[in-house]
């Protein structure tokens, strides 16, 4: 065989299979330029891109074959068929691959046969071949130049050595995506519902609210007292104003202050209003100034249902209370407080010149937020059961007044105690006037020392100490200092006045008083006298 182009020797050179011989003449198969690889050259001289190592035998000459499609497997040959001789092992350097000729073309028709592998031509004698075995190396047999690599029948890709690989890291990035996506998505629609964004706003709201109230609580107590309270409307001939009063009974008779009424009292008019409304005339049925109370009625009203009186003298302070009227006509107002404090004396009005206006309140002491035209309304208790009136006020600027002025309020509101009203009212509707429970004396109000002292004399030049009454019985004299009611201590003869009309005609008064700077006790029986 000759060395290095794969022709056996003394055969004629052939084209293609079955396309004849060759024409005679100077044949020399010419060697084509070897195209450089795509690749640096493997510094570790791996095939195919380096140089082959000495372990390895030459790449075989490539005949102009047709090659099967990538993936066929190759049927062994047929007996009796020519087979190319493979190239003997090159001592030195193999030679290069040839690239394949193009065919030429035949002479005589062509009859397709199957494809056959070409049989091994036998080995000369002189230089005997190993038996052939397949590389352990995958490119051993790989031809970079030739039409389609060559494949081992069962062998797999090298690269489809990786795909399945491949493909569980790519499965595992689109879970891993997913459930990402799922979260931003979760969190981005938790965030749009919470936050209200796009759509229509639905806000919550509570339901299965009961409709009644605990008949202790501020609802339950304004339920039960409004329909009882009425808002009082007066003109008089140079002045009008607003108050408030609620009904005493069914006949129609209701309590407020005098202060609300007295515009009406010398040809003014009056008008009471129900909480739904109904608004009817009112009439003065008596008044009383030494005590701030009014009683006036009402006609046509049916059905009408009087607030229960309750016992002020069990009032204790932080007692719960509820204060109803119409503070600058803003009708059927209700605030809330405690009683704050009780036996605070309170004076109020005193217009007039000798002082017959003033009205003397032993009373209690409210934080609930009472205002002018709160006047003559009810001081209720936890049971809805009235324990005040409402009456004045101690405004930021000034010392304690009526609500007539328009101070507001600052958290100190002062009622007239309801067992103190209760007689006066009494008294009102059955005689049209109220008595009022007297020591028989003129105090000197002028006196700025501690104590209550009895004036010299009286304001119309009589004597101070009215002969034949209590105080005089009880051998009290002019100038004498009263400085204890009871064993309370009295700063004033305002506190004095209160402290005797907190009680009624016919109570019994321990007074300490001092004479020329000896302190002794005197008991004084009350008496009456009549005021309008």
């Amino acid at each position: 065989m000759d060395e290095g182009n794969g022709v056996p020797q003394g055969a004629e050179p052939t084209g293609a299979a079955g396309a004849g011989p060759i024409p005679d003449g100077d044949f020399e198969l010419a060697r084509p330029e070897r195209p450089s690889p795509l690749h640096e050259p493997d510094p570790y001289s791996t095939p195919p891109y380096g140089e082959p190592g000495p372990w390895a035998p030459a790449p075989p000459v490539q005949h102009p074959v047709a090659t099967p499609a990538q993936g066929t497997v190759m049927t062994p040959p047929v007996a009796g068929a020519a087979v190319p001789p493979e190239p003997a092992p090159a001592p030195t350097e193999p030679a290069a691959p040839i690239a394949p000729a193009p065919p030429t073309t035949p002479t005589t028709p062509i009859t397709p046969t199957p494809p056959t592998m070409p049989a091994a031509p036998p080995a000369p004698a002189s230089a005997p071949l190993p038996a052939r075995q397949l590389p352990a190396d995958p490119w051993g047999r790989y031809d970079p130049w030739a039409a389609a690599p060559l494949q081992q029948p069962g062998a797999v890709a090298v690269h489809g050595g990786r795909r399945p690989r491949r493909r569980r890291a790519a499965l595992g990035w689109t879970l891993a995506l997913v459930l990402v996506a799922a979260g931003i998505g979760g969190l981005v629609g938790g965030y749009v519902e919470r936050e209200g964004i796009g759509g229509e706003v639905t806000l919550p709201q509570a339901k299965g609210v009961p409709a009644e109230r605990a008949p202790d609580s501020v609802a339950g107590i304004a339920a039960r007292a409004l329909p009882s309270v009425v808002t009082l409307h007066v003109a008089g001939t140079d002045e009008e104003g607003t108050g408030t009063g609620f009904v005493l009974d069914d006949r129609g008779h209701i309590l407020t202050n005098n202060h609300v009424v007295a515009p009406a009292a010398s040809g003014g008019k009056m008008s009471a209003t129900f909480s739904d409304g109904t608004s009817v005339k009112a009439t003065v049925v008596g008044r009383d100034s030494g005590y701030d109370l009014a009683v006036v009625q009402v006609s046509g009203v049916h059905g009408l249902t009087p607030l229960t009186l309750g016992d002020s003298d069990d009032v204790r302070v932080g007692d719960p209370v509820v204060a109803i009227g119409a503070p600058f006509d803003l009708a059927n107002t209700v605030t809330a407080g405690i009683i704050s404090a009780k036996e605070r004396p309170i004076t109020a009005g005193g217009e007039k010149s000798d002082g017959s206006d003033v009205s003397y309140v032993d009373a209690l002491q409210t934080d609930a937020p009472i205002n002018p035209g709160n006047s003559g309304g009810p001081l209720l208790d936890s049971r809805a059961h009235v324990i005040g009136i409402n009456s004045a006020i101690r405004s930021a600027d000034s010392g304690s007044e009526t609500e007539s002025g328009q101070a507001g309020s600052i958290g100190l509101g002062f009622a007239i105690p309801v067992n103190q009203a209760k007689r006066v009212a009494e008294e009102l509707i059955d005689d049209g006037r109220a008595t009022h429970p007297v020591i028989g004396v003129d105090l000197d109000m002028g006196y700025s020392g501690d104590g209550a002292r009895v004036d010299s004399r009286a304001p119309d030049g009589g004597p101070a100490v009215v002969k034949g009454g209590p105080a005089e019985r009880a051998g009290l004299r002019a100038g004498d200092l009263i400085t204890e009611v009871d064993g309370e201590p009295v700063h004033t003869g305002a506190e004095l006045i209160v402290r005797i009309r907190a009680r009624e005609p016919g109570d019994r008064l321990r007074l300490t008083v001092e004479r020329g700077g000896t302190e002794r006790e005197v008991s004084v029986v009350l008496g009456t006298a009549g005021q309008n």
